[in-house]
């Protein structure tokens, strides 16, 4: 109930194209979009229309801001409106998706890893069918890696004093696959400010700061300079 179908699924349930077809004009199926179904007079759920986008996007998954909002991780007030959501590919969410969850999809390759591994990434709280969801640690990172860009420092501050229960172990080897230094000294530097318990924790030298020079950067926040 809630979740939208594919052909692929169909066919293998012994519903051809075609039948497909003859069901959505008989009005016992919804055609969503090309290749996707829903039983009609039902509201879609959201768990499982992330999951049918899983399967057509290459590394999707929920991550930074909004990954840390469903573990708990957010403002006093949150005002989050749309859904912050990452994969491999280069792709746009559907429009039947859009119309239900307002979202916001980036292409982003902040580690050295593969789509079909990706460190910190698995099903919400292990359920079974749940969609690909970041772990805290990697959402950080991924917000993080926004500042500057799509998302105002102060905000991701403030976000970030709630993550005292990081587990450094796995921070740490996140930071070591992160391919972004503003990203690595970002996220020391609101760890030492904030006196957040996981950065005592980590091993600062072998991680990929960069240079010995300061990373800058000019946004409509104004000047960014992270030191190594």
């Amino acid at each position: 109930m809630g979740s939208p179908i594919t052909s692929t699924q169909l066919a293998e349930l012994g519903v051809s194209a075609d039948l497909a077809v003859h069901y959505a004009r008989s009005g016992w199926l919804k055609r969503l979009g090309r290749g996707v179904y829903c039983r009609p007079g039902e509201a879609l759920s959201l768990h499982p229309s992330l999951v049918v986008l899983q399967q057509q996007i290459a590394g999707f998954h929920v991550g930074g801001k909004t990954a840390l909002e469903w573990y708990g991780v957010r403002q006093y007030v949150s005002q989050q409106t749309a859904l912050h959501l990452y994969g491999w590919a280069t792709a746009r969410l559907p429009d039947w998706f859009g119309q239900h969850f307002p979202g916001e999809y980036h292409r982003k390759r902040l580690f050295t890893e593969e789509p079909e591994q990706m460190p910190g990434v698995g099903p919400f709280e292990n359920r079974a069918n749940a969609p690909l969801v970041s772990t805290p640690e990697r959402a950080l990172l991924e917000l993080l890696d926004e500042v500057g860009v799509r998302q105002p420092l102060q905000e991701a501050r403030e976000i970030a004093e709630g993550t005292y229960s990081l587990r450094a172990e796995v921070l740490m080897d996140l930071l070591k696959r992160c391919t972004s230094v503003k990203t690595v000294r970002l996220c020391l530097r609101l760890g030492r400010e904030l006196a957040l318990p996981w950065v005592g924790k980590l091993d600062e030298a072998v991680l990929p700061k960069g240079s010995a020079r300061p990373w800058i950067s000019k946004s409509k926040d104004g000047l960014l300079v992270l030191k190594p």
